[in-house]
């Protein structure tokens, strides 16, 4: 009986979240005319929009729960045994639920957005009313196309159904095992944080947009507030919350990768990979430009262009994702919602240049740099390199797709293209990165650069000389040491320098000198710790690609090999029967110098909804190296096993989560921030 309401509860939800959508872009829409909206007059359609978004989510991890198998979705992307948290993940784990989830975290956007109403200005109602229109686009999808409550009206035991959108009455005969979600979905813990994480950031992606096609419309000199530049303020602080999120999402699925599917690394340039970091990019230049707008007055212009960017590049990345038109471990299946997707993305480019067509002339004229050398200078530099990587990343990905639409012909564009313009734009991001905090701005006068500079060169300079004495020669790592040892070098003594000056205004220590300085600006401070992030970051990357080693070995039950440096055993097989899968696997004892290190179990799982094993490798991680060791052949006779050895691997991860976090400090800038006169001159001004 109750399987038998849920179609009905969570059309029902789909339909009243689609109803309060709508009821707020008409009721905001005066705002996008320069009217004024009481913030309360929009209250209730958020509030109904975000409870119907969550009873939607829940009817249907209900459904997952309680084995539903009368709802297609349940039938095709669950079944019996699966263990409960990857039960709930299937809720996100193929196309309808996953949009289910984005309107969830829409709306819950949405509702914190509306809470800061009153603080966003004139402009905080008409944002409302364009980010209302954003979650009917999407709830609309879900009440037609991508119906996640379609009942099956006719299927077998394991099979799957023949749908029916709309009579729930006449469900029929379905499965009573289901089939399970892809087996890759529901074989590592990460596919359980990785999806929400990576929403959070590109859905938040839709508040910047909201906030400055509204400040457009306004059309006021200021936007949504009344001082030049006041729009650009809210916007940044959506924009950092989002970026920290989009941050961690590409970390965790670049870890799950390397955890799951065995090929050994953690970053292909897939094409779904590449969607999600398009806007990565594009999001970082505005962090940085915004920056300078709310100093400096300039860039206003460029900033409309990459929010409208930056939001474009997430809808591109839903259609690469649900559209089935790239082959991809990442994307769903081929599905009727991609011409829909396609039509947004259209609508929402033409529609937004459009409107920053006709205002442009109201933006207000940016005054002109003093200098290109100096701090105005580095952030064009740097926005520069990322626009360019963006475009880079974003022809190689979109070339295959263009020349077998129009030339019905299979181009491929692999690794070392990207590699080709990833490498030294990389580098260019990694120089700017260190020099843009010691920089001043409106002029960079060459003594006052000598002195920041001379410490920090040094530095670097014995750093990558002993690394080229005592690690490597390889010329990828030592520009990268070399780079990231001058940023992070440039950072630390730039914080050291500031503390030592307020130590002896105020006779503080030095750890109460240091927290109170980073205090006066989290928004400058954050920043920096993002930027040692990224080195951390890049220091992993070239080192685990540059320096790793390994091969291949084939090993019978007994028999030992030597490669790359370790003595491998072959123990024994193993095998066992688990809830939702059968495990075989082999336990193989890793020694070096003659001391055991680790044993390891690299494992073949196999599903009932799959008829190939999915390889699951085993990874033995220390300070300075990861042993990774996946199966490619496990019989009776023995094993093959690729075995990879990456050193510093754990910097790649520490990096991103470290960078990530920074965003999050940068944001308590709007929450507390101190009066100007009390943040250090040389933070605030230099």
């Amino acid at each position: 009986m109750f399987a038998d309401l849920l179609p009905w509860l969570g059309l029902g939800a789909i339909l009243t979240a689609l109803a309060a959508a709508l009821a707020l872009a008409v009721l905001g829409f005066p705002a996008l005319l320069g009217k004024p909206v009481p913030p309360g007059r929009l209250s209730p359609a958020i509030r109904t929009l975000v409870i119907a978004a969550a009873t939607a989510m829940l009817v249907l991890e209900a459904g997952l729960a309680t084995d539903a198998f009368n709802l297609a979705y349940v039938a095709d992307n669950h079944r019996t045994g699966t263990p409960f948290l990857f039960t709930i993940a299937a809720g996100w784990a193929a196309l309808e639920g996953s949009i289910v989830l984005w309107g969830l975290v829409l709306a819950g956007y949405i509702w914190l957005f509306g809470r800061t109403t009153a603080r966003a200005g004139a402009g905080g109602a008409g944002a409302l009313s364009i980010l209302g229109m954003i979650a009917a686009f999407w709830f609309g999808l879900m009440a037609t196309a991508a119906n996640p409550f379609a009942v099956c009206t006719a299927a077998g035991e394991g099979a799957g159904c023949a749908l029916s959108a709309w009579a729930p009455w006449s469900a029929a005969d379905v499965p009573w095992e289901g089939r399970g979600a892809n087996p890759l979905l529901q074989n590592h813990f990460l596919m359980i944080i990785h999806p929400p994480v990576l929403y959070l950031g590109y859905v938040g992606m839709s508040v910047p947009f909201a906030i400055a096609m509204a400040s457009l419309a306004a059309a006021r000199p200021g936007g949504t507030g009344t001082a030049p530049g006041a729009w650009v303020k809210i916007t940044r602080r959506w924009t950092l919350g989002a970026w920290s999120f989009l941050t961690a999402g590409i970390l965790l699925g670049g870890w799950w990768s390397y955890e799951v599917l065995g090929w050994g690394g953690y970053w292909a340039w897939d094409p779904v990979e590449n969607a999600s970091f398009i806007p990565w990019l594009l999001a970082t230049a505005f962090l940085h430009s915004a920056v300078v707008q709310a100093r400096r007055g300039v860039l206003a212009s460029w900033n409309y262009v990459l929010v409208i960017g930056v939001f474009a590049a997430t809808i591109l990345g839903t259609f690469l994702t649900r559209s089935g038109v790239v082959a991809s471990v990442h994307s769903f299946t081929q599905s009727a919602i991609g011409p829909i997707l396609l039509g947004f993305l259209i609508a929402v480019l033409a529609g937004s240049l459009a409107l920053f067509a006709a205002r442009a002339h109201r933006i207000g004229a940016a005054p002109r740099l003093d200098s290109l050398v100096s701090r105005e200078g580095a952030f064009l530099l740097n926005n520069l390199l990322l626009t360019v990587f963006g475009f880079a990343v974003l022809a190689g990905t979109l070339f295959p797709l263009a020349a077998e639409a129009f030339g019905n012909a299979t181009v491929g564009v692999g690794r070392p293209f990207f590699d080709r313009w990833a490498v030294p734009l990389s580098y260019g991001l990694l120089l700017a990165m260190g020099l843009g905090p010691i920089t001043p701005y409106r002029v960079a006068r060459p003594q006052v650069m000598l002195e920041r500079l001379r410490a920090p060169a040094l530095i670097s300079l014995s750093v990558t000389a002993a690394v080229t004495l005592l690690v490597t020669r390889n010329r990828h790592v030592i520009i990268v040491v070399f780079l990231t040892s001058l940023a992070a070098t440039a950072i630390l003594r730039r914080l050291d320098s500031l503390v030592r000056a307020r130590r002896r205004k105020t006779g503080e220590r030095a750890g109460t000198a240091l927290l109170r300085l980073a205090g006066a600006d989290p928004g400058f401070w954050g920043g920096q710790i993002s930027h040692l992030g990224v080195a951390i970051l890049a220091v992993g990357i070239a080192a685990s690609a540059n320096l790793s080693a390994g091969g291949q070995l084939q090993l019978a039950p007994g028999e030992s090999a030597r490669l790359a440096g370790y003595e491998l055993l072959y123990d024994a097989p193993f095998s066992r029967q688990e809830s939702n899968r059968s495990v075989t696997g082999a336990r193989i004892s890793v020694s070096r110098d003659g001391r055991e290190v680790a044993v390891l179990s690299p494992r073949l799982n196999l599903y009932p909804s799959s008829a190939q094993p999915i390889v699951t490798p085993a990874v033995h991680s220390t300070f300075r190296r990861d042993l990774y060791i996946s199966l490619t052949r496990l019989d009776n006779e023995g094993l093959t096993a690729d075995l990879h050895v990456y050193p510093l691997q754990w910097m790649v991860w520490m990096g991103g989560l470290v960078a990530a976090s920074g965003a999050g400090i940068s944001l308590l800038a709007v929450r507390r921030r101190a009066p100007a006169g009390e943040r250090p001159r040389e933070t605030a001004h230099a």
